[in-house]
């Protein structure tokens, strides 16, 4: 989730962008700025950058896996295919 010290800098920073007769309500818009930011926030499906990191290594080790597996199959398939033209030259 973001940091609440995030939300309360972009709760500022939507408050000082407000009309001067808007900004006379003063804290209590603030306070509800930061509130539906909160909550809107809430609801979508976030990580934070070092969550999202980890994952980052956890896929490009996941990707290096993959392509040394797949490097070892063709390397396999292409021995059975040797061993296979061996037996019907033998035949």
């Amino acid at each position: 989730m973001l940091d609440p010290k995030k939300i309360e800098q972009i709760a500022r920073q939507l408050h000082n962008a407000m009309p001067k007769g808007v900004k006379e309500f003063g804290d209590d818009v603030e306070k509800k700025l930061r509130a539906v930011l909160q909550s809107q926030l809430s609801k979508l499906d976030l990580v934070n950058r070092e969550e999202f990191d980890i994952q980052t290594q956890v896929l490009l080790r996941t990707r290096e896996k993959l392509a040394a597996m797949e490097q070892r199959l063709n390397e396999l398939e292409a021995r059975l295919e040797e061993a296979d033209k061996k037996a019907q030259q033998a035949e």
